[in-house]
């Protein structure tokens, strides 16, 4: 089991978690975060006064899979969340020890 952490723009999170869905994917997390990494932030113009934006708003997703669907999703988010700008954002995947559905008591594979 893998688990695939993103860091995408705000506005592709809809198309990325419908692209998501048509390939299988049952279930995601997902959290509002800041953060700045190549982009450093920038500066705005609010009622005529310039100040710096130092931490970009992102939106971070956590999504379990199976091993052998780990390629196709970080594949998938990949190409769907790509504007070719700067601060499009990072994929992380990492291996799961143990899952458990809180629920029914489902473990592993059979929890996702």
């Amino acid at each position: 089991m893998k688990l695939i952490i993103a860091t995408i723009k705000p506005f592709k999170l809809e198309e990325v978690r419908e692209a998501l869905t048509e390939i299988g994917v049952r279930g995601m997390m997902v959290t509002e975060i800041k953060g700045f990494g190549s982009q450093s932030g920038h500066t705005e113009i609010y009622r005529g006064a310039e100040y710096a934006v130092n931490f970009v708003p992102k939106i971070k997703l956590e999504i379990a899979v199976s091993a052998s669907m780990a390629d196709q999703v970080v594949d998938t988010i990949t190409s769907t969340a790509r504007t070719g700008k700067i601060g499009d954002g990072k994929i992380f995947v990492l291996d799961i020890q143990q899952a458990m559905r809180v629920r029914t008591g489902e473990t592993n594979e059979d929890a996702l």
